[in-house]
């Protein structure tokens, strides 16, 4: 694995989901692959879980961890080639990821969407362009469109919890406060898809996902048609994909609650984390025995451990 940025840069993801259950039950016995290497994570945003997981995964294998937190304590950083840098830009990416890539051998980044163009989001250009002067891999830990980390903790989370082997799998909007990014249901759909899995989107009209992410998925805009007999229930916002980071009025209700589950197949609640509490999810299913929020986030160490230990066996660093 030279790079990875989303469920293409898996050959096998059901194999890579059973490795991360193996690394899970046995997180000691790959200490000796990191020994003297280090990996760099950069954050452009904020984190929790992403930032705290991916330090302790690395240290799992035995690796050294320097974090920056990019937006606060580096230069700025141009990120188009040939650019005139008489502005607030004061260093470019060229000359970043050389520096960065003779400091590390591997490095992590988190960066998110404008949300205000969606040919520049979509185009991955902060990510891409790292990688592309970087000589070492590089690992997402968000990007302006994927999640593969938190989607891949949600895999494993689903190859634990599930009762039979195609479970239905629901992943339905929610209300927010906020204009969020598409990242996380983009990245679940590609995923899950990825696994063959038995996928239904439910969202008001006008927060369609984008088509290549959701194409093989069933939609559909009745919420409580959707969870008709559902075994999983992933719960998150997302901005409109058209008109794009746009948040379209909703009239219906779309916030779940008990009742509502009640059609499903004795569901279990995904969300990854942060919630808004009462406002996405109602503090009855957040504490209930449907909820796996707290496996969810448990696991996003083992997606970053065993995304780590592929590299680390890749090659020599």
């Amino acid at each position: 694995m030279n790079n990875f940025t989303s469920a293409k840069d898996v050959k096998n993801v059901e194999e890579l989901v059973k490795e991360a259950i193996v690394f899970k039950n046995n997180p000691l016995s790959f200490s000796h692959l990191g020994k003297n290497k280090t990996i760099g994570l950069l954050f452009l945003n904020p984190s929790l879980r992403t930032r705290l997981s991916s330090q302790k995964a690395a240290q799992l294998l035995g690796m050294n961890v320097m974090v920056m937190n990019m937006d606060k304590e580096g230069w700025a950083l141009e990120w188009n080639d040939g650019a005139v840098m008489d502005g607030n830009k004061t260093e470019h990416i060229k000359d970043a990821a050389m520096v960065l890539s003779s400091y590390f051998d591997m490095i992590g980044i988190r960066c998110f969407p404008s949300l205000t163009d969606r040919e520049a989001d979509y185009s991955e250009h902060v990510i891409s362009q790292l990688i592309r002067y970087s000589t070492v891999p590089v690992i997402s830990l968000e990007s302006a469109t994927l999640h593969p980390l938190q989607s891949l903790a949600d895999c494993i989370t689903i190859f634990e919890r599930r009762r039979n082997k195609n479970p239905k799998i629901v992943l339905t909007w929610a209300p927010h406060v906020k204009t969020l990014p598409q990242a996380v249901s983009n990245s679940f759909a590609q995923w899950m898809q990825a696994l063959g899995m038995n996928l239904t989107i439910t969202h008001p009209e006008g927060y369609g996902l984008a088509p290549q992410f959701t194409s093989g998925a069933v939609i559909e805009h009745s919420q409580q048609k959707a969870l008709q007999d559902a075994d999983f229930v992933y719960v998150k916002n997302w901005s409109a994909y058209e008109p794009y980071g746009q948040t379209p009025a909703v009239k219906e209700n779309w916030l779940l609650d008990e009742k509502k589950m009640q059609v499903t197949n004795n569901g279990l609640i995904m969300h990854c984390l942060p919630v808004r509490r009462n406002v996405e999810l109602p503090d009855e299913l957040l504490d209930g025995p449907r909820s796996l929020i707290h496996l969810q986030a448990e696991n996003r160490l083992y997606s970053a451990a065993i995304v780590m230990k592929k590299m680390l066996e890749a090659k020599p660093l």
